[in-house]
């Protein structure tokens, strides 16, 4: 299993910051364009425990594949995770934590992971995905600054 953590100041209040994460029509804009980032199913403006929601990327090559995942956990206002039901990785397990801070919020995301495929997954982690999660949430930050 594989895990990333990243931790970002975002400058605006808690309330605001947790309507902009917890609204899933929203990861569209923090996605970068090349991921090809779809949501295929018609979403609330607020997340809420049990909430299935599907997707299209094209993460490799332009090829496009469907990923499903299920909100597990939400604390309003503190954090949400979200679990991968289909999709290109035998595990995922996303937890997104809000903290509020002097001048703004503390936000912080570990994705824990594993790939299928035995040694074959390790090596593909190792040529490409652990590259391109961490340009993923590269952007993110960049364009989290830019909104905020």
């Amino acid at each position: 299993m594989y895990q990333l953590k990243r931790t970002q100041f975002v400058k605006t209040d808690l309330e605001t910051c947790w309507r902009f994460f917890s609204a899933p029509a929203n990861l569209q804009v923090i996605t970068p364009d090349y991921m090809g980032f779809k949501v295929l199913t018609p979403v609330p403006d607020e997340m809420y425990h049990g909430l299935i929601i599907s997707y299209k990327v094209s993460p490799v090559l332009h090829i496009p594949m469907n990923w499903v995942t299920e909100i597990t956990y939400v604390k309003d206002g503190s954090y949400f995770v979200d679990e991968q039901r289909q999709g290109p990785y035998k595990m995922w397990h996303h937890e997104h934590h809000f903290k509020e801070v002097e001048g703004g919020v503390e936000m912080t995301d570990i994705v824990s992971y594993s790939l299928p495929f035995g040694f074959l997954g390790r090596f593909v982690h190792w040529l490409f995905v652990r590259k391109q999660l961490e340009g993923i949430f590269n952007y993110r930050v960049k364009k989290v600054d830019e909104l905020f």
